[in-house]
């Protein structure tokens, strides 16, 4: 038995999302998934459109996920996984080499990567949104 974690954002759930974790999930026969925090996420990123609930509510119905765990720490340890049971973490190939090496260094023996889904992220989304001009009311 193989558990697989992936920590992620999760904003906007979208095709390059379920891409991701169809392939984590074919690793082995558990997937978490760490959700990362609105504070953390402002940290590095911008701030998220869905709140963290909202986040964590729509990865738990994704079928491929098995576990969700709110509070998602960036660095990723050996005692982390071990805490969670985790024998993999996965992450796309979109990230930097020293993004890699400051995440997930500490644990890179159990590290794998996935190609990043082209032509579709949550910034690209929000792009098109405002680019097409979608009015959104209350």
């Amino acid at each position: 038995m193989v558990v697989v974690y992936i920590d992620m954002v999760a904003d906007m759930f979208h095709m390059g999302h379920v891409n991701i974790l169809k392939k984590a999930k074919e690793l082995g026969s558990t997937l978490i998934v760490g959700i990362h925090s609105d504070s953390t996420v402002e940290l590095n990123k911008r701030k998220p459109i869905m709140s963290m609930t909202e986040r964590i509510a729509v990865m738990e119905s994704c079928r491929y996920v098995d576990r969700v765990v709110p509070d998602a720490p960036l660095r990723i340890t050996p005692e982390y996984l071990q805490m969670l049971g985790a024998d993999l973490v996965v992450h796309g190939d979109d990230i930097s080499e020293s993004d890699k090496e400051h995440f997930y260094g500490l644990v890179m023996d159990r590290y794998r990567e996935f190609k990043y889904t082209e032509g579709v992220s949550t910034s690209d989304i929000i792009r098109r949104v405002k680019e097409y001009g979608v009015v959104i009311k209350k």
